[in-house]
C-alpha cells in the first residue's frame, strides 16, 4: 500500500519516538510504501535543518533521518500538478498522491484534512492511519 507523509509528520515521528506519528512512519517504512517526490523530499531536509530543531536532535542525526527517508521512501515522478488546497504549499502531497496512485496522505496539517480526501484518495490524521492498518 502506498502512503504520503507530510513534512510535519515526518519531523514528529523524526523527534518523538512515541508518537503516533513515528509509529506510523515505522509501520509504513515495515509495511507499505512510503511516497515522495524530489520536491517533497527537499522541503523536509531544509525544514528539519533548521535551527529551531538544534534542541531536539544534532543536525547530523536530522541529516540521518532525511537519509533515511530517502533511502526507504519511493520517488515518484510528478507529471500531473493539481491546484486544490487552500494553502497552495500543501499542493505537492497531492501531487505525489495522485502521481504515485497513493492508498492514503497522512498529515496533521488542517488545511488538507479538511479536504478530506482528494480524487479518491483519503486525506488522514497519524491516529486514523494506525487504526487503519491495525485492523
Amino acid at each position: 500500500m502506498a502512503v504520503v507523509f507530510d513534512t510535519n509528520v515526518l519531523i514528529s515521528a523524526a523527534f518523538f519516538a512515541r508518537s503516533k506519528p513515528s509509529f506510523a512512519v515505522r509501520w509504513a517504512a515495515q509495511h507499505d510504501m512510503i511516497l515522495l517526490s524530489a520536491v517533497t523530499l527537499t522541503e523536509l531536509a531544509s525544514t528539519i535543518g533548521r535551527s529551531k530543531f538544534d534542541r531536539y536532535a544534532s543536525l547530523d542525526s536530522r541529516r540521518e533521518f532525511v537519509a533515511f527517508v530517502s533511502s526507504i521512501g519511493h520517488f515518484v515522478t510528478i507529471r500531473r500538478t493539481v491546484r486544490a488546497c487552500r494553502d497552495v504549499e500543501d499542493d505537492k502531497f497531492l501531487d505525489v498522491a495522485i502521481n504515485g496512485t497513493a492508498r492514503f496522505v497522512v498529515t496533521g496539517d488542517a488545511d488538507l484534512l479538511s479536504l478530506g480526501s482528494f480524487e479518491a484518495i483519503p486525506i488522514i490524521s497519524p491516529a486514523d492511519y494506525i487504526a487503519r492498518v491495525e485492523c
